[in-house]
């Protein structure tokens, strides 16, 4: 643009300059020549007013190439404010992201403003179930949950005013990015046949959520044990085709081994050169670095914007070893049109079959749905409109669709009769029931806010996916039965930030404020179930009185 307008400039100079020459030599010429030519005085005119317009019209240009640097030098400092004129890859650094301690605080306040709603919410029920004070309760009860709704969205509003929304997206995303190539570096070593490696086998006798959490737990011991992962998927019970039937390779440099393997027994300085992964549970002397622990490396960036790291690190791992191959992932796109599928969305994956009875409760529809209607009145007071209230539903009771379809007709529900028909016990194990529940698990985690029960594999992993497409969605799911955990996790271990003195006959146990307790649950009534380490007593605590502690290593 500069050299363009110097140009510019020295031609319209070099005309300024020949028409000077020009007048000059026509005075000479008056002054020899007593009568002048009408039609030179005619042409010096008309070249005065050409030179006169070239010198408006590159006084135009200067003007507008200002502006132009004006507005450039106007976004430059618009990204220096946002950026603080540091490289995309140390987006911000002290000063320009929150503390840990303020985003622990924001995340505690949103946790306490729930909890309070839980509490007061049972109280009322119970009070609703022995009183003839029946109608003025629910009025109260409404009135209540209107204010905590308006709460819950001022405090998500708060959590994404000054860039702070911004800060987390880049933070989440430069940290994705990093991590996904760290996976793809350590599988697809350059030399296979130097490198250690793991073998683990995806036939575990169990379902598919519990096969892929089989799979992750092989990945996380192989990311920290610096080995590549082989995944050994030949006569895989769901698909005689393997893995790839559905997903890409995990590895392209390294996908077998001619080498002896040797049974791990959990060591995590084991010399072998390959090591045959068992299940988690057969693992005693489980090494630090088993979940709930992230790399020590990423604990601060990852506390500082997420409020549960390692979901957010489960789904990282899923997002890698979760990769639809093509013809795959033509189908996802094929079914997600048929569907309509579209923002704003609720996942409900409800559970019943082979689960009842075992490691779940039964839990009505309607016990779903009021969670379902809480997210869709704060989502229409956030965004100041009606909008409308879409759910994906997953199941595997044929039942559960038909009531929905019958009991909520305020609601569009998408789902798959076949996927359901599919999950059923005669045909749990077929390439059918494989797609099935991909299909299920993919879309509940594209959804907005999931409502399910974390005692199920699916809905752990759905939960643990929905991370991946946002800063924090840890608080984008209400469970109906367990917190999250993994199963053959470590330790999962919350502290108390309170003092609690317990009230007698109601099974509480003492609180001081820095102590452990292993966490046995949540009841969802404002009080949580665990055993302080300090005391050994086991019994209940008000949830509001600790936080999650971060393992790491």
């Amino acid at each position: 643009m500069k050299q363009l307008l110097i140009n510019f400039s020295i031609f319209f100079i070099l005309i300024w300059f020949f028409g000077l020459w020009f007048i000059l030599s026509s005075n000479k010429a008056l002054i020899q020549i007593p009568k002048r030519d009408p039609d030179d005085h005619k042409q010096l005119l008309q070249l005065q007013n050409k030179i006169k317009e070239a010198e408006n019209h590159l006084a135009r240009l200067e003007l507008k190439n200002k502006k132009n640097e004006l507005v450039i030098l106007n976004l430059k400092q618009q990204a220096s404010k946002y950026l603080k004129n540091t490289n995309v890859a140390n987006i911000l650094n002290d000063i320009t992201y929150p503390s840990e301690e303020f985003e622990s605080l924001r995340r505690k306040i949103f946790n306490d403003v729930q909890d309070v709603s839980y509490f007061v919410n049972n109280q009322l029920q119970k009070l609703n179930r022995n009183s003839n004070l029946n109608d003025k309760i629910k009025f109260i009860q409404k009135n209540f949950q209107e204010r905590i709704n308006l709460l819950s969205v001022e405090l998500e509003n708060l959590s994404e005013s000054d860039t702070l929304g911004d800060w987390r997206k880049v933070e989440s995303e430069n940290l994705a990015i990093k991590i996904q190539n760290e996976f793809h570096d350590l599988q697809n070593p350059s030399d296979c046949e130097k490198r250690k490696k793991i073998i683990c086998d995806l036939n575990k006798s169990c379902g598919f959520g519990c096969q892929m959490h089989h799979v992750m737990y092989c990945f996380i011991t192989s990311y920290f044990m610096n080995r590549t992962l082989i995944l050994d998927s030949n006569d895989w019970r769901y698909n005689s085709h393997g893995y790839e039937a559905y997903f890409k390779p995990i590895s392209k440099t390294c996908k077998t081994s001619k080498e002896k393997s040797t049974d791990w027994t959990g060591n995590q300085y084991e010399t072998a050169d390959v090591i045959r992964m068992p299940v988690i549970d057969e693992i005693t002397n489980k090494p630090e670095f088993f979940p709930l622990a992230i790399p020590k490396k990423y604990l601060n960036s990852l506390s500082r914007f997420h409020g549960d790291p390692f979901v957010w690190w489960a789904g990282q791992i899923l997002n890698y070893l979760m990769r639809f191959n093509t013809k795959f992932e033509e189908l996802v796109q094929n079914v997600k049109k048929k569907l309509n599928f579209q923002a704003p969305c609720v996942g409900v994956h409800v559970r019943r079959t082979d689960k009842l009875g075992t490691e779940a409760s039964f839990h009505a529809l309607s016990e779903y749905m009021t969670h379902v209607k809480e997210f869709y009145d704060r989502y229409d007071l956030k965004t100041s409109i009606k909008n409308t209230r879409t759910v994906y539903l997953a199941t595997d009771e044929l039942e559960v669709m038909k009531e929905a379809k019958q009991n909520y007709p305020d609601y569009v529900f998408l789902m798959d009769e076949t996927n359901a028909k599919t999950a059923s016990l005669n045909q749990r194990y077929s390439p059918e029931s494989a797609q099935g529940v991909i299909l299920d698990i993919h879309f509940l985690s594209q959804c907005d806010f999931l409502v399910c029960t974390l005692s199920s594999q699916v809905c752990r992993m759905a939960y643990e996916l929905i991370q991946t497409r946002y800063p924090d969605a840890s608080l984008r799911f209400k469970s109906l039965d367990d917190v999250y955990y993994y199963g053959g996790q470590l330790r999962h271990n919350v502290i108390a930030v309170l003092d609690h003195e317990p009230n007698p006959g109601y099974g509480e146990i003492e609180l001081k404020k820095g102590d452990l307790i292993g966490l046995a649950g949540n009841h969802w009534d404002g009080y949580s179930k665990g055993k302080n380490l300090r005391t050994l007593q086991e019994g209940l605590f008000p949830s509001y009185k600790i936080r999650n502690t971060i393992d790491s290593y």
